[in-house]
């Protein structure tokens, strides 16, 4: 009995040793299956198809992934042309074998053939993707139009760098692939962000989150919403991410004011040359609100409290209402023309309202003056 039952595989060594030991015996394997199939000329080439049966069948010690790894190595020194998806894939392995790389066919190799092998070119000022490439390209369903707009780019490229390649072919479906990619990614996050909606809202699950775990009041966050619009409105963005934005908004803007309000908690009547914190001018910037705006009712406030000789806890607090009312009446209604009218106007919002019984928080989220 024959210790070798079977036909042995040729392999010469010093093809092996030009282009590796596996490739050389798998171009020795494709090579007897171009020689006793039946092949399909296209474009000077002789294409076959094989199986992973057959494959297999041929070389029992290879698993998909190593034929792949081989057919791939062999592609990108030119030597295999290869026209079906990737092995592992598909099954399938759609080759032609560059004869002009190998000088002759592997099944029966001469030491002439290594040379020609390590040959390489430059790149050709007028290269161009022929239809076997383009071909392999929509395979992974890249339009022929994606695919010849990168060829100057590509030439381009490597025309300055004036590196010798063995297959351009390949060098040019890596960066149409890579291209294809970046291309599919703009797309998708640009499908995704829209332009900020002047009737826009925050998600149910956005209010939750501010509502129920951030403990935040529902007015207070109702409030912030027409400034956050017109903000971003104003500056004409688009994001995938609007709520995000808003919750961390309205936790920044519920931060300063809570800050606001424990820092400033001994009840006391106000002083005549008493200034609001410069806290209490972020928290009203975080609302839109023009600090110029705001000092310009520092005056009549102190005057006003300091003539009742009430004492409060938060006089910050207090200013932050009135401020906030007063903003909202100045965009409202339209300007006083005497100054008793604007006398009158000023003064209206530090009139006792019942409001002795709630917080600071309570009062400054109380939304009665918008009805």
């Amino acid at each position: 009995m024959s210790l070798i039952p079977e036909k042995p595989l040729t392999l010469s060594p010093s093809l092996a040793a030009t282009i590796g030991l596996e490739e050389a015996l798998l171009l020795g394997i494709l090579g007897e299956f171009i020689d006793y199939g039946i092949t399909e000329q296209h474009n000077n080439f002789n294409w076959l198809e094989v199986s992973a049966a057959q494959l297999h069948k041929a070389a029992p010690f290879w698993n998909e992934r190593d034929i792949q790894r081989i057919c791939n190595n062999l592609r990108s020194q030119g030597i295999l042309l290869i026209a079906s998806a990737p092995f592992s894939e598909c099954g399938q392995l759609r080759f032609a074998i560059n004869e002009s790389s190998t000088a002759q066919s592997p099944a029966a190799p001469q030491p002439a053939a290594a040379p020609a092998v390590r040959g390489a070119n430059h790149i050709a000022h007028n290269w161009q993707p022929d239809d076997e490439l383009l071909r392999q390209l929509a395979q992974y369903s890249i339009p022929q139009t994606f695919a010849l707009q990168q060829v100057p780019e590509f030439v381009t490229y490597w025309s300055e760098r004036g590196e010798p390649q063995h297959s351009w072919g390949s060098k040019f479906i890596k960066q149409v692939l890579r291209a294809w990619r970046d291309e599919q990614t703009r797309e998708n996050r640009n499908n995704r962000e829209a332009a900020m909606a002047p009737q826009w809202r925050p998600s149910q699950d956005a209010m939750d989150i501010l509502t129920q775990q951030a403990g935040i009041s529902e007015h207070f966050i109702e409030d912030a919403i027409p400034e956050f619009v017109l903000y971003w409105c104003e500056r004409g963005e688009r994001s995938s991410t609007w709520n995000s934005r808003f919750i961390l908004h309205i936790k920044k803007q519920w931060a300063r004011f809570t800050a606001v309000i424990k820092n400033d908690a001994e009840p006391r009547p106000i002083s005549g040359d008493w200034q609001p914190d410069d806290t209490v001018y972020d928290v009203l910037a975080l609302a839109n609100i023009d600090r110029q705006f705001a000092e310009r009712q520092v005056a009549e406030f102190v005057l006003y409290w300091k003539d009742t000789g009430r004492v409060e806890s938060s006089w910050n607090t207090r200013f932050l209402q009135n401020v906030k009312r007063q903003w909202a009446r100045h965009n409202a209604l339209p300007e006083p023309s005497t100054a008793s009218d604007r006398n009158e106007r000023q003064q209206r919002p530090y009139r006792a309202s019942g409001s002795r019984g709630r917080s600071a928080v309570q009062q400054l989220t109380d939304r009665s003056w918008a009805s």
